[in-house]
């Protein structure tokens, strides 16, 4: 459940087990303090609202989500099923993404896809699930595992955010699976933390990313000057 303002819910007993198994994480906790990361209990509209906000800002987002409301009342699985592809396009919203939002409502209303046993099920079983939805992928899925059902262990390697916050916070560009076995059971909690690392949250911690390779030279380039200059003449 949500904690009172309705943001992800943890407390001392993940960041001291966090901070115990890693001191580097530690020193973040420390300077950072406590995430207070919205939640949506409601994973139908919390589907909705992820296939919405695909391809554009977290601006945009808002501003066609508040106007799904404002033209639906409530965005619930009735509401959206009953509506026609072209109502849902108005509040501008993309022909696809309108067909992703009717078929995972017909589905929710026929029975086809039960909301309510994906709450029950392991987080596999969730990710797949949901990953199963047109327009949802894996990443989303865990997204919603994490800030929809709560689930204490999403660590999502999908996640650039989550990527660039681990290469600050270990000052390395590669990224082991030995993290999500360390931080595990709180791998949510830990991924609120590299957020706020990639954040800014801790100014001197830098982004390691990864060098890029200078592009390759051309071919005449590479080629001596001497014999550039015979090729030139029609010389084998």
């Amino acid at each position: 459940m949500p904690d009172e303002n309705g943001c992800f819910a943890y407390g001392e007993k993940e960041t001291e087990y966090l901070k115990k198994k890693d001191k580097k994480l530690a020193e973040v906790i420390d300077r950072v303090g406590h995430v207070y990361r919205k939640t949506d209990p409601d994973l139908f509209s919390a589907v909705m609202r992820h296939i919405v906000g695909q391809q554009i800002s977290t601006k945009a987002q808002a501003t066609v989500w508040q106007r799904a409301l404002d033209k639906f009342s409530a965005v619930t699985p009735e509401a959206i099923d009953h509506a026609s592809v072209e109502d849902i396009q108005s509040v501008g919203i993309s022909f696809r993404k309108a067909g992703y939002m009717k078929d995972f409502a017909r589905k929710v209303v026929s029975g086809e896809f039960d909301l309510a046993a994906v709450e029950h099920m392991s987080d596999e079983e969730a990710i797949e699930a949901l990953s199963s939805l047109k327009g949802i992928g894996v990443w989303t899925a865990e997204m919603l595992l994490l800030f929809c059902l709560e689930r204490p262990d999403v660590l999502s390697f999908g996640d650039l955010a989550v990527l660039c916050g681990m290469r600050m916070v270990y000052h390395h560009r590669k990224l082991f699976e030995k993290y999500r076995r360390r931080l595990s059971p709180y791998g949510s909690v830990a991924s609120l933390y590299f957020w706020a690392a990639a954040g800014g949250q801790v100014p001197e911690l830098k982004d390691l990313a990864p060098v890029k390779k200078e592009p390759a030279k051309d071919k005449k380039s590479q080629t001596p000057a001497r014999k550039r200059k015979a090729i030139s003449k029609g010389e084998k």
